[in-house]
C-alpha cells in the first residue's frame, strides 16, 4: 500500500511537533505502508523570510523571493529526516527539483505541470519514507517557481495522483472540514464526509483547510482525500465525489482577501469586457466575482473584485489603459469580505438563496454584490460585518433545529 501523507507548518512548527510528527509517520511505516510525505514550512517560517526580504529591499524581484521562500520547506523536510533517523526510520529528503516536480514558469503562483518519480520510486524501493519540500517546483529555465500559499496540499496530492497512491492524508491543526471555521463561527460542526465540487467551492470561497488546486487534482484523478489533525486520534473528513450526509447546505466560509473595483462609464459596446480583463490577465490578476451593469446613455459601469495583494497592480494596470478602456473613473473599496454557502443539495431547491438574503436582512447585514453557481451562492458585505454575519447564515441552515430543512417546506 503506498501512501502520501502531507503535514502543514502548524504541525511541524517547533522541535517537539517534529517529533511528534515523526512518531505518526514511524506508526504508518510500521503497518508495511510505503509512505511519501509532503512537508510545509515551520510555524511563520514564509511570513518570516518575507519580512526579511522586505529589511533588504521594498520590491524583490519574484525570481528571488520563490529562491528565498522554497528553504523554508527545505528546512522541514531535513529536520523531519533527522527526526526520522534518530527513531530508527529510515528516511530521505528531497527538495522539489530532486523529486522530479516540473512546474510552470509563473513565480510566485505557478501550477504542477508533471512529475517525474523515479527517484521517489528508487528511494521507495530501498525501504525509505522519502521526504518531499512542498509548495516548489523546478521550471522549464531551470529555476525554483513556488506553488502560493497552501501550495503544499498541492504537492501532496500531485505526488499521489503520480505514483498512484491508495491514499493521500492532510494533516493539520484541525480535525477535518467544518461546516464553517470554528475560530469564526461557535456552532460549527465537523463534516464526516464531503463531495469534490463542495470542497472545491468551500476552498474557492476562503475556507482554509485545503488549497483549492489540491482539491481540482484529486477530483480529477479521483483520490481518495482525507483531512485529519495530526495533534490527535480524531477521525477526519473524507473528501469523494459522492456525501454520506445530504444536507442542504454543507457549509459556510467568509472570506476577507477581498477588494472591490468598479469601472465607472465604460461604453456599452462589444469587446469593452474583453479590453478590461485581457488587460488584467496580461499582468496574471486573478479576477473573482463579476458584475456588469445593465447599459445606460451608451454606457455601463463594470464591478469586480480581486485578492488585495493584487489591488495596488490591478489599479495601475486600468489607470495605464484608461485611454485605450474609454472609461470615466475608477473606484476602489479594499474593506470588504465575501460570505458563500455552499451545498450540492441546492441545485434543486430555489429556496436557498430568499432565506439566505432573508437572514442577512433580519441581522441588517447590507449585500454589495450577489454570484451564484450550482452549488454555491456568494455576497461581497462590508468587512465589519464578516464574522457577525458568517455567524447568522450558519446558525440559519446549519443549526440543530434547521437540519431537518423545514425552513424549506
Amino acid at each position: 500500500m503506498l501512501i502520501v501523507q502531507k503535514f502543514g507548518g502548524s504541525s511541524v512548527a517547533n522541535a517537539d511537533r517534529v517529533k511528534n510528527v515523526a512518531a505518526r509517520i514511524a506508526e504508518s511505516a510500521k503497518t508495511g505502508a510505503r509512505l511519501v510525505v509532503a512537508l510545509s514550512a515551520q510555524g511563520d517560517t514564509t511570513d518570516e523570510l518575507i519580512a526579511k526580504a522586505q529589511e533588504i529591499s521594498p520590491k524583490p524581484s519574484k525570481r528571488e523571493i520563490d529562491m528565498l521562500l522554497a528553504t523554508g520547506e527545505q528546512q522541514s523536510v531535513a529536520l523531519m529526516a533527522m527526526a526520522l533517523h534518530e527513531i530508527g526510520v529510515q528516511a530521505v529528503s528531497l527538495n522539489g527539483d530532486q523529486a522530479g516536480i516540473k512546474a510552470s514558469a509563473t513565480h510566485s503562483n505557478a501550477r504542477i505541470n508533471r512529475i517525474s518519480p523515479e527517484r521517489i520510486v528508487n528511494e521507495l524501493n530501498q525501504g525509505r519514507v522519502v521526504l518531499v519540500a512542498g509548495f516548489q517546483g523546478i521550471n522549464r529555465y531551470g529555476d525554483v517557481t513556488t506553488l502560493g500559499r497552501g501550495g503544499s496540499d498541492t504537492t501532496a496530492v500531485a505526488l499521489a495522483a503520480a505514483l498512484d497512491a491508495d491514499l493521500c492524508e492532510i494533516y493539520t491543526d484541525v480535525d477535518g472540514v467544518y461546516t464553517a471555521d470554528p475560530r469564526v463561527v461557535k456552532n460549527a460542526r465537523k463534516i464526516s464526509a464531503i463531495t469534490y465540487d463542495e470542497m472545491l467551492e468551500l476552498a474557492s470561497m476562503g475556507a482554509g483547510v485545503l488549497h483549492n488546486r489540491s482539491v481540482e487534482l484529486a477530483k480529477k484523478f479521483d483520490i481518495s482525500l482525507v483531512v485529519r489533525s495530526s495533534m490527535t486520534r480524531e477521525e477526519g473528513t473524507l473528501i469523494r465525489k459522492d456525501s454520506i450526509e445530504r444536507t442542504l447546505i454543507t457549509g459556510v466560509a467568509i472570506d476577507k482577501d477581498a477588494a472591490l473595483i468598479s469601472i465607472i462609464g465604460v461604453e456599452n459596446a462589444p469587446g469593452m469586457a474583453y479590453r478590461v480583463f485581457g488587460a488584467l490577465a496580461a499582468e496574471k490578476i486573478s479576477i473573482d466575482i463579476i458584475l456588469q451593469s445593465v447599459g445606460r446613455d451608451g454606457a455601463k459601469d463594470i464591478s469586480f473584485t480581486v485578492s488585495r495583494k493584487d489591488l495596488p497592480a490591478a489599479l495601475e494596470t486600468l489607470a495605464k489603459n484608461k485611454e485605450r478602456i474609454d472609461y470615466d473613473r475608477l473606484t476602489h473599496e479594499p474593506k470588504i469580505a465575501k460570505l458563500s454557502i455552499v451545498g450540492a443539495g441546492m441545485e434543486s431547491n430555489p429556496g436557498v438563496a430568499a432565506n439566505m438574503f432573508e437572514a442577512l436582512y433580519n441581522g441588517a447585514v447590507n449585500i454589495n454584490m450577489i454570484s451564484t453557481s450550482e452549488i454555491k451562492i456568494s455576497v461581497l458585505i462590508d468587512e465589519k460585518d464578516a464574522e457577525r454575519a458568517a455567524n447568522i447564515v450558519h446558525d440559519h441552515f446549519l443549526s440543530k433545529e434547521n437540519l431537518n430543512l423545514e425552513i424549506f417546506a
